[in-house]
């Protein structure tokens, strides 16, 4: 094998390795079950004495390679999306692509 192709091996194994992820690590501290290449995982934060209601609210947030991170995730605004006083419960979804794109968004349930 030609030390081209050996180095070509080691750049390409490397950038596989270590590449993606970067735009997952946007969201990692929110306790998301991350996949090195693909995530879509939904998990519970939180529930409250409150009952549980049809009414829904999101609100998310996005991330391109880890760099470019906009948009608001907050429990207040997903309960304002949905026009929630009384909070129920609250979920989260994230999403991650290669690491090239990630996304995090609050559901919020309540009356």
């Amino acid at each position: 094998m030609k030390l081209s192709s050996i180095r070509f091996v080691v750049v390409s194994a490397a950038l596989v390795i270590l590449g993606p992820g970067c735009a997952g690590l946007a969201f990692s501290g929110n306790k998301t079950p991350m996949g090195f290449l693909y995530a879509d995982a939904s998990t519970n934060e939180m529930v409250t004495q409150s009952p549980l209601s049809a009414k829904q609210g999101h609100a998310c947030a996005t991330s391109i390679l880890g760099l470019v991170t906009t948009g608001d995730a907050s429990v207040a605004t997903a309960a304002t999306a949905g026009s929630i006083s009384k909070v129920a419960s609250v979920d989260h979804d994230f999403t991650n692509i290669l690491g090239v794109y990630s996304k995090y968004c609050v559901k919020v349930t309540g009356e």
